[in-house]
C-alpha cells in the first residue's frame, strides 16, 4: 500500500508540476488584437476621411447628415474609435513590454560596451513611470491649448 501511495504521490506531483495548457494561447490574442487594431484603425481613417473631405467644415455642416449620422455623431463616433484605439495599443505594448525592455537593454549594452539586463521588477517600474509621463505629457498639452484658445473677436 505505501508504494502505491509514493507512486501515486509522485504521479500527483508529476502533473501538478506539468504547466496547464490555457484555453487560448498568448499568440492566439497577439494575433486577435492586431486583428481588431487593424480593423480599429481602417474605420478611423475611414471616419477621419470622411470627416474632412465628404463633409463640410464643421461652421457649415448643420444640416448635414450621412447615413443618419451628423457631423456631431460623425466627430463623436471618430474620437470614441480614436479611445480604443488607443486602449488596444496599450494593450499590445503591455503584451509586448518584456520584448521591448529587452530590445532597450540590448542596445544599451551595445552603447555601454557591457551587459545590462532589466529585471521583472525594474520592467514594471519603467513600465509605469513611462505611462505616467505619457499622461502628464497629453495633460500639459491639453492644458496649454486649453489655457491658448481664442475666442473670436465680435
Amino acid at each position: 500500500m505505501l508504494a502505491l501511495d509514493d507512486a501515486e504521490s509522485q504521479s500527483a506531483s508529476h502533473t501538478s508540476t506539468k504547466p496547464k495548457k490555457s484555453a487560448i494561447s498568448r499568440t492566439i490574442v497577439n494575433f486577435l488584437l492586431d486583428a481588431l487594431l487593424l480593423a480599429i484603425f481602417v474605420a478611423l481613417a475611414a471616419a477621419a476621411l470622411i470627416l474632412r473631405f465628404i463633409f463640410p467644415p464643421a461652421t457649415q455642416a448643420d444640416g448635414w447628415t450621412l447615413w443618419s449620422r451628423d457631423y456631431d455623431q460623425w466627430s463623436a463616433g471618430c474620437f470614441n474609435l480614436f479611445g480604443l484605439f488607443a486602449l488596444c495599443v496599450l494593450v499590445h505594448v503591455m503584451l509586448h513590454w518584456s520584448w521591448i525592455c529587452g530590445v532597450v537593454g540590448r542596445q544599451i549594452s551595445k552603447w555601454r560596451s557591457r551587459p545590462v539586463r532589466i529585471d521583472d521588477a525594474a520592467q514594471t517600474v519603467y513600465g509605469v513611470g513611462l505611462l505616467i509621463l505619457l499622461l502628464i505629457s497629453l495633460g500639459v498639452a491639453v492644458a496649454a491649448a486649453a489655457l491658448s484658445i481664442r475666442e473670436p473677436p465680435l
